[in-house]
């Protein structure tokens, strides 16, 4: 029986993506994706909560965003959940969840991504296409 992994937000970036350059020259983006849930607590009270998701993204998709993601832009984001170990010297083992973002979309104005005066609202940017 086949599995699913996929994992899609729409959220704001928290901050200016991080943006690496691994020693075979491939570029990763990290960044972070804010998302709220809304509900009501047993005094029928409305709440919010929010999550932060940590994201990674490879290649020409890293290139992407480094150009276009900044603070507080609003994005869909789609990919898959992956754990990492990380092994720390003190000896202790720490494990990392985060999103592999394999599609990106801007929400918003593309004239709020580069400055221009273009009246599209959505700018797409899918890993398979660069």
């Amino acid at each position: 029986m086949r599995t699913v992994n996929k994992v899609i937000l729409i959220g704001n970036i928290t901050r200016d993506p991080l943006v690496k350059t691994t020693e075979s020259g491939k570029k990763v983006a990290l960044f972070t994706i804010a998302t709220n849930r809304y509900y009501k607590d047993a005094n029928w009270e409305s709440k919010s909560e929010a999550e932060f998701t940590n994201c990674v993204s490879w290649g020409n998709l890293a290139e992407r965003i480094e150009t276009f993601l900044k603070k507080g832009k609003l994005v869909y984001a789609e990919g898959r959940l992956k754990t990492r170990k990380i092994e720390r010297e003190e000896g202790d083992t720490l494990y990392k969840t985060e999103i592999v973002v394999s599609n990106i979309i801007f929400l918003d104005k593309r004239s709020d991504l580069d400055g221009t005066d273009s009246t599209d609202e959505l700018d797409s940017i899918d890993s398979d296409i660069f």
